[in-house]
């Protein structure tokens, strides 16, 4: 019989990131399928409130101390490599976030497993586990099953609803991890992060706002707005509490010496070449529509775009709704209605 360990770090303040429950709520869903064995593995500073939080799952096993409370690989794949072995694990389910992908290859080769990155879905088809994961910018999806145990996996954000069980007792294991001075030679001297105003990149907000490179070019006067394009996005961006993303175009135009609006990177960037969102809503100003673009939107659940142009890509079905509008006037009488 399988046994399946969900694995998290925790937070400073001793809760579980969304993402970990998310991938949680996964995870009981595999079990569930299986009829199998399920144990959560945590690793931080205090583990205790989050142990309480998920004590409804199963035993908790859990790596504490100082030198786990923060992200550094040679501690998290220490951590990851005790839990996986005192759970006497065959499948490993964790979040796709930044920490824990960075170290749980690591710790599948000195397990002899496997791991896949970046699943969508978790299911039990005909007594075995089967996952689901997208390919070229998911264009494309597969179902994969392997035999190889350890197996383990990242679940990838906005996939499942996040784990809301009632707290309670956790039946809690400490496992003891040899920290040496060579595994925590990596310090961490400060963290440097925008404030939440500041922040444009929001993957927890229910809209998702694209600029185009439109909102550079000369407008119907004959001249450019850059700054006042800065001035309109961030105005509703602070207002809505909206998600920036940027079409492939916009963000390359820097490299090419044109004016461009500063705020972006290519972190921003959404389509074929770039991120695809979950958001619920998404709005697109001045971008074509096309379909390198619009296939970054494949997992948008309310699409609307505004362009001038009446026959572009996203007048094409690619749309629920399509304002052939200036994006100037519409966004400064949007700013208006919001306050």
């Amino acid at each position: 019989m399988e046994t399946i360990l969900f694995c998290a770090p925790v937070a400073a303040d001793g809760t579980l990131a969304k993402a970990s429950l998310e991938a949680l709520s996964a995870a009981k869903t595999l079990a569930e399928g299986l009829g199998a064995t399920l144990a959560v593995g945590l690793f931080g500073a205090d583990v205790a409130p989050a142990a309480a939080a998920v004590a409804a799952c199963g035993p908790v096993f859990a790596v504490t101390g100082e030198a786990f409370a923060v992200a550094r690989y040679a501690t998290d794949a220490a951590a990851l490599e005790a839990l996986a072995k005192a759970a006497s694990a065959t499948i490993i389910i964790a979040a796709d976030d930044s920490r824990v992908s960075r170290a749980l290859p690591g710790v599948a080769a000195r397990l002899n497993g496997r791991i896949d990155a970046h699943v969508v879905a978790i299911a039990a088809k005909d007594g075995k586990p089967l996952v689901t994961r997208g390919y070229y910018r998911q264009r494309m999806t597969a179902e994969l099953t392997r035999a190889a145990r350890p197996w383990c996996v990242t679940v990838s954000g906005g996939c499942y609803a996040a784990y809301d069980g009632a707290p309670g007792q956790a039946s809690l294991t400490d496992v003891s991890v040899p920290v040496t001075e060579a595994m925590t030679r990596t310090t961490i001297k400060a963290v440097v992060a925008p404030s939440a105003d500041e922040q444009t990149i929001r993957p927890d907000a229910k809209m998702l706002f694209v600029a185009g490179a439109g909102w550079t070019k000369k407008q119907g006067d004959g001249a450019a707005h850059v700054p006042e394009a800065g001035q309109l996005i961030l105005g509703f961006l602070g207002k809505a509490k909206a998600s920036l993303g940027s079409s492939k175009s916009l963000v390359d135009m820097g490299g090419e010496g044109e004016s461009v609006l500063p705020f972006l990177t290519h972190l921003h960037q959404v389509g074929q070449t770039g991120a695809t969102p979950r958001h619920q809503k998404g709005l697109a100003t001045c971008c074509h529509g096309e379909e390198p673009h619009v296939v970054g939107w494949r997992f948008i659940t309310e699409r609307r775009a505004v362009n001038l142009d009446a026959a572009c890509g996203w007048a094409q079905g690619k749309a629920d709704v399509l304002y052939v509008a200036d994006a100037f006037e519409v966004m400064r009488r949007v700013n208006e209605l919001l306050g």
